[in-house]
């Protein structure tokens, strides 16, 4: 399997890491030991959300589409816990 994978930063929590990997366990080790220039200044880092998908092409696909301005925008909308999901200042 291949994995698409978000982290949020626990220091830092407004920031946020999208990456792909086979091997989600290992690849979040890495990330927390500073092992990723990318992600070491703001460590350690907490496993988000992930999907799993059959092949790396599928999942290459996704992870660029989430580090895009829509997906980046998509992701935040479904995925982070405080966002309002359709929230609106009238009643229905």
């Amino acid at each position: 399997m291949h994995y698409v994978y978000l982290l949020r930063s626990i220091g830092h929590p407004d920031k946020t890491y999208i990456g792909l990997t086979s091997d989600l366990r290992s690849r979040l080790q890495k990330h927390n030991e500073g092992g990723s220039p990318h992600t070491a200044k703001f460590a350690p880092w907490k496993l988000q959300s992930y999907f799993a998908f059959e092949t790396q092409n599928l999942a290459r696909n996704f992870e660029r589409y989430l580090n895009s301005g829509s997906g980046r925008a998509f992701a935040k909308r479904h995925f982070e816990e405080n966002s309002p999901r359709g929230a609106s200042d009238s009643c229905p």
